[in-house]
């Protein structure tokens, strides 16, 4: 028999904010992603080939992240301070003001690179991790590959002018992404909104962090500005509040106000106009299904991975699961069996479909009992 059970999420339903109804950008591109449904919810000109500045700099500290992750560096290791590196130290630039010969810490050159947006400190951690920054580039563009960041090429660790640095806000939505989930406990350095570099042979100097939207107290935690007169104004931001989050990337705002202004406006419409709905939970027990000729009658079934929807919030009612299975299942079952599918639909369209599996093993009865069973089968129509 062919046995489906539908569950409704019900929930009240709210009419879409009329001032978004038509959301328009002021910047060449842009894009807005939910990040735990990965389901994108705005999107003008998003794989337009851009400039990415200092947006870059999220991929050097990823390769950073990435080591620290393995072994394979330290926080405490200490690099030293290069004259190429030096040179960035001078006004004009983004420095966290070094000097050469300093032997400066990996944990006080990434605080340079994420709050101070230290052009110097980019350097000196790439020539310290690769031994030129030439070859840390090809880290951070292999790096680039393996996240599928497929129309981006980074020439340098620092985002500087260089033709050959590119990327798309689709792709730098891919690497804040990447960043946030692979790195949550340094993710959380992109939130703080100064740093003081204790430099040799000089006074301590304090810098802010240049993310004008870490200062609106909206719950923004990240991530980072950018900035080139060929490019104009870019920023990768990123939002959390009430367990939600939010990943947003513009390029080509005219101004350090639009900038702000439009990133805000981004992130506002993906919290006004949808809701975020959990489905599942990896390896909770969805339900109790029918077990045939087997030494329990019902079996808890599960899907392996966290399930969200991103759904509109004056259309949440048409979202439906379905767990779809031939029914009874006989036994005997293997635990992580896959016995069935799970289904999402919404408004009447499948769009998620996701392997039953099931929990435990459950052995076949007895020759004995099988034969019971199967004879209050014939007579009762008994499982």
């Amino acid at each position: 028999m062919f046995k489906k059970l539908f569950l409704f999420i019900l929930i009240n339903t709210v009419f879409i904010n009329s001032s978004f109804a038509n959301l328009e950008i002021k910047a060449r591109t842009a894009i807005l992603q939910d990040y735990l449904s990965g389901e994108i919810l705005y999107e003008k000109e998003p794989d337009q080939s851009i400039y990415p500045a200092s947006m870059t700099k999220i991929m050097t500290s990823i390769i950073a992240f990435d080591l620290i992750k393995s072994g394979d560096l330290s926080l405490d290791d200490r690099f030293i301070i290069s004259e190429k590196a030096w040179r960035l130290s001078t006004a004009g630039y983004s420095s966290m003001f070094v000097m050469v010969g300093d032997e400066v810490s990996v944990e006080n050159l990434l605080h340079g690179i994420i709050t101070a947006s230290g052009n110097d400190a980019c350097i000196a951690l790439a020539e310290g991790i690769a031994g030129t920054e030439e070859e840390f580039a090809i880290l951070m563009t292999a790096k680039a590959k393996e996240l599928g960041m497929d129309n981006t090429n980074f020439a340098n660790s620092s985002g500087i002018n260089d033709p050959d640095n590119y990327s798309t806000v689709r792709d730098i939505l891919t690497m804040s992404h990447y960043l946030i989930n692979e790195h949550p406990k340094f993710y959380k350095w992109f939130s703080i909104k100064e740093f003081t570099w204790d430099r040799t042979g000089g006074e301590p100097i304090t810098q802010g962090n240049r993310n004008p939207l870490l200062y609106k107290n909206i719950g923004v935690d990240g991530i980072k500005t950018g900035y080139l007169a060929v490019e104009k104004y870019s920023l990768a931001s990123s939002l959390e509040k009430k367990g939600r989050r939010l990943i947003a990337v513009g390029s080509g705002f005219e101004t350090k106000n639009a900038r702000s202004r439009e990133s805000l406006k981004l992130l506002t419409y993906g919290l006004t106009n949808y809701d975020l709905v959990e489905i599942n939970k990896s390896k909770t027990s969805i339900e109790k299904i029918d077990v045939w000729l087997g030494k329990q009658k019902k079996l808890d079934v599960y899907v392996n991975q966290d399930i969200y929807k991103t759904i509109k919030k004056a259309k949440k009612k048409l979202l439906k699961i379905s767990l779809k299975y031939q029914g009874p299942i006989e036994a005997p079952i293997s635990k992580d069996e896959v016995v069935g599918k799970l289904h999402v639909v919404y408004d009447q369209e499948l769009i998620g479909e996701y392997d039953l599996l099931a929990a435990n093993n459950v052995d076949k009865v007895n020759m004995f009992t099988r034969l019971i069973k199967s004879l209050n089968y014939l007579i009762w129509g008994d499982v």
